[in-house]
C-alpha cells in the first residue's frame, strides 16, 4: 500500500529531505493515472482552480516551471496560458500527507477560469443553505 509510505515518512523533520523520483513513485495516482492538483496563488492565496496531472505532466511543470495538466475531456496536455495567454508560473509544488493530492503555488498572469473569473470557485452556497450564488467576473 503506498500510503504506508507516506506515514513512513510522518516523523521526519524539516531538515530532512527525500528523493523526488521516490516521492512521484509513491503518489496515489487514480485508476486513470491522474492526481487531482489546487493551484493557488503564491501572493494572495486565492485557490484558483482544481485540475488533473498524470506522471508526465507532473514533470513537464517541475522541469519548465509552467504549470501543465491533463485535460480529461480533450485526452491531451495543456500548459496554462498556451492558448489564452493567462500563464501560471510555479513557485512552490506540495504533496499531501496521504500522497493523494498536489498543492501548486503559482505567480497567475491574468484569470484562471476559462469563464473570464480570477478564479473557478465562484459559485457560493448562500447562508439560508439551499441557495448559490455567483461572485462578479473580477
Amino acid at each position: 500500500m503506498k500510503r504506508s509510505y507516506f506515514l513512513s515518512k510522518e516523523k521526519l523533520g524539516s531538515q530532512d529531505s527525500l528523493p523526488l523520483d521516490e516521492v512521484i513513485e509513491n503518489l496515489a495516482f487514480n485508476e486513470q493515472g491522474l492526481i487531482p492538483v489546487i493551484t493557488q496563488n503564491a501572493r494572495t492565496k486565492q485557490v484558483l482552480m482544481m485540475a488533473w496531472m498524470n506522471r508526465e505532466a507532473l514533470t513537464r511543470t517541475l522541469n519548465s516551471g509552467r504549470m501543465t495538466y491533463w485535460s480529461r475531456s480533450r485526452q491531451e496536455y495543456w500548459v496554462k496560458g498556451e492558448t489564452s495567454g493567462n500563464t501560471q508560473a510555479l513557485v512552490q509544488l506540495s504533496f499531501d500527507c496521504d500522497g493523494d493530492a498536489v498543492l501548486c503555488l503559482v505567480e497567475s498572469a491574468g484569470p484562471a477560469c476559462h469563464t473570464g473569473r480570477e478564479h473557478c470557485f465562484y459559485l457560493n452556497v448562500n447562508a439560508d443553505g439551499q441557495t448559490v450564488s455567483l461572485t462578479d467576473l473580477t
